[in-house]
C-alpha cells in the first residue's frame, strides 16, 4: 500500500501551493518566536486568603502586587512583563496548599512559586517545588526546618527562623521580667519550633519552664489555658499564637486581669493582631520582623506612602515579606540572566538586597548554603497608641540577624544541588 501512495503523481498546482505554504511558514516563524518572547514571566502565590491567617495573607498579597507594579515599571524580568497568579491555600489545609501548588506549576506553568504563611503548608509546598525544580520563595512560614533540616537548593525564605526570634527576645525577658515562663503555643510546626527555640535560648540564661499548653489552630476560648497558666504563678506568660488566635488569647488574658499579675509577652508579634485588639490589650514585649516607622532609614518613607496609596493603610511586616519575596524572583532572574531555577538559586547565594528593597538599617542578605534571609529584628513593647494611630509598637532594640542566626552548622541545612 505504501508503494502505491508514494507512486501517485503530484500535480504542478499542488507543488506550487505547497511551496507557497512553506514560504508563508518561513515568513511567519520569526513572528511566532517573538510572540513567545512576549509571554509574561509568571509568579504563583499560594497563600491564605481565608481562615485564621487571612489578614496576614492578604497583606503579603498587597506587598506582592506592589512589587509586580514596580518590577514592570522598571522593565520587567529579563525584559518581559511579570504576572502574579494567586491561589487561596486556606490557613491550615496542607492538602489544599499542595493541590494549588501543583495547579500553578503544571497547568499555569509558573516560573516562580511564593508561599506560605503557615509553616506546615510551606513545608508541604516545598516538597512539591523541589520535586518540580521550581524556584520557591517562602515569605512568612517560620519553622526552622524550611531552611534547616528540610532545606532544599530551590527554596528560599524571607521571614526569620523561630530560633532567630527566640534568641533575639530571651535575654530581654529574663533580665527585665523573670526566669519562670508558661507557654501557650499553637499546635503545629511553627508553634512547636518557636517554643523549642525559646526553651533553648532561655535555658542558656537560667530560664525555667513552669508549664505550657498546645492550642488548636482557630481556638476562640482560651480560658482553660489561662486558668492553668495562672495556677503555676509564672513570671511571664509566653503567647506564641498568631493571627486571630493571638487576638483572642490576649484579649481574654486582659479580661481575666492576668496583665496585673504577670508579664505577658512572646516572640513574634505583628501589627495585624495589635490592630484587632482593644487598646488595653496592646501590651507586652515582643519581636517585630519589620516595622513601618523607621525615620532614619532611606527609602522606608517612600515604601510606606506607596503601600498607603495602594491599600489605605501602613505596611506591616507581612506586606514587606510579600514585597521582598516577589522582588527576589526578579532579582534572581535578572542577576542570573536566566529563568533556569538552578542558575537563579546560585545567583542568590550570599545575595544582598538593594537598600530600597531591604528597608532596614543594616540591610539583609541570603545566607549562602542555607537560603535564609538574614535581616534585622526589632525588639520592643506593644503600645495602645504612639505618635500616630498606626504606631502600635515601640522599638527599644534593633538586633542584627547575624548575631542571632547561629552558625550554618547549627541550622542542620545541607544543600544538595542537581548534577
Amino acid at each position: 500500500m505504501s508503494k502505491d501512495l508514494f507512486s501517485i503523481p503530484v500535480k504542478r498546482r499542488t507543488l506550487l501551493e505547497a511551496g507557497l505554504a512553506i514560504g508563508a511558514m518561513q515568513i511567519a516563524s520569526p513572528f511566532v518566536v517573538k510572540s513567545l518572547a512576549d509571554e509574561p514571566v509568571k509568579i504563583g502565590l499560594d497563600n491564605p486568603l481565608t481562615g485564621t491567617y487571612a489578614a496576614v495573607g492578604k497583606n503579603e498579597l498587597i506587598g506582592c502586587q506592589l512589587a509586580i507594579e514596580q518590577i514592570n515599571a522598571k522593565g520587567g524580568i529579563l525584559g518581559r512583563q511579570a504576572e502574579l497568579l494567586v491561589e487561596d491555600s486556606t490557613s491550615g489545609d496542607a492538602g489544599t496548599a499542595v493541590e494549588k501548588a501543583r495547579k500553578l506549576i503544571d497547568r499555569d506553568h509558573i516560573n516562580f512559586l511564593v508561599g506560605n504563611v503557615n509553616s506546615a503548608l510551606a513545608l508541604a509546598m516545598a516538597g512539591v517545588s523541589f520535586e518540580k525544580g521550581v524556584l520557591h520563595i517562602v515569605p512568612g512560614g517560620h519553622t526552622d526546618a524550611i531552611t534547616g533540616s528540610s532545606c532544599h537548593w530551590n527554596v528560599f525564605r524571607v521571614c526569620n527562623t523561630t530560633q532567630m526570634e527566640a534568641n533575639a527576645i530571651s535575654g530581654t525577658l529574663i533580665k527585665d521580667y523573670g526566669k519562670k515562663w508558661y507557654y501557650i503555643t499553637p499546635d503545629y510546626s511553627f508553634g512547636h519550633t518557636l517554643q523549642a527555640g525559646l526553651e533553648k535560648a532561655a535555658a542558656a540564661l537560667g530560664g525555667i519552664e513552669v508549664g505550657g499548653d498546645l492550642t488548636p489552630l482557630g481556638t476562640t476560648d482560651f480560658s482553660s489555658y489561662l486558668i492553668k497558666a495562672q495556677s503555676t504563678n509564672p513570671d511571664v506568660i509566653i503567647f506564641l499564637t498568631q493571627g486571630d488566635d493571638m487576638v483572642n488569647a490576649l484579649k481574654q488574658a486582659v479580661q481575666f486581669g492576668l496583665d496585673k499579675k504577670f508579664h505577658l509577652a512572646g516572640a513574634q508579634q505583628e501589627l495585624e493582631p495589635l490592630e484587632g485588639l482593644p487598646p488595653e490589650a496592646r501590651i507586652g514585649t515582643w519581636v517585630f520582623e519589620w516595622y513601618w516607622k523607621q525615620p532614619n532609614v532611606p527609602h522606608v518613607a517612600e515604601f510606606v506612602e506607596a503601600v498607603k496609596k495602594k491599600s489605605g493603610r501602613v505596611p506591616t511586616a507581612r506586606t514587606w515579606f510579600g514585597y521582598v519575596s516577589t522582588w527576589t524572583c526578579a532579582l534572581a532572574a535578572n542577576t542570573a540572566k536566566s529563568l533556569e531555577a538552578v542558575k537563579m538559586a546560585k545567583a542568590l547565594q550570599g545575595f544582598k538586597l538593594p537598600p530600597e528593597i531591604a528597608l532596614m538599617p543594616d540591610g539583609a542578605f541570603y545566607r549562602e548554603g542555607q537560603n535564609q534571609l538574614i535581616p534585622n529584628l526589632y525588639v520592643g513593647n506593644a503600645q495602645a497608641q504612639g505618635s500616630e494611630p498606626d504606631d502600635l509598637f515601640k522599638v527599644t532594640n534593633v538586633v542584627k540577624g547575624a548575631d542571632v542566626a547561629g552558625t550554618l552548622e547549627d541550622t542542620g541545612c545541607k544543600l544538595t544541588w542537581p548534577a
